[in-house]
């Protein structure tokens, strides 16, 4: 796996002089890597936590059947 992490000085230092425009490829770009990062937190937590995860997918299903359009 690449090395995702960076140091947190270096984010804080381009929080601080981020530009004012940035472009769409950027944006879609750091998008992205959030959505991979977030999915595996969520495979991680369901490998860690099986029971929790289980009675998440439980509310969501119940979630889903209850919705009315």
């Amino acid at each position: 796996m690449p090395d995702l992490e960076e140091p947190a000085e270096d984010a804080a230092e381009r929080a601080a002089r981020k530009p004012a425009s940035e472009t769409d490829a950027e944006r879609r770009r750091r998008r992205a890597q959030f959505l991979r990062e977030l999915g595996e937190a969520k495979a991680l937590r369901e490998r860690v936590q099986p029971r929790r995860a289980r009675a998440a997918r439980m509310r969501q299903a119940m979630r889903m059947r209850t919705f009315r359009w």
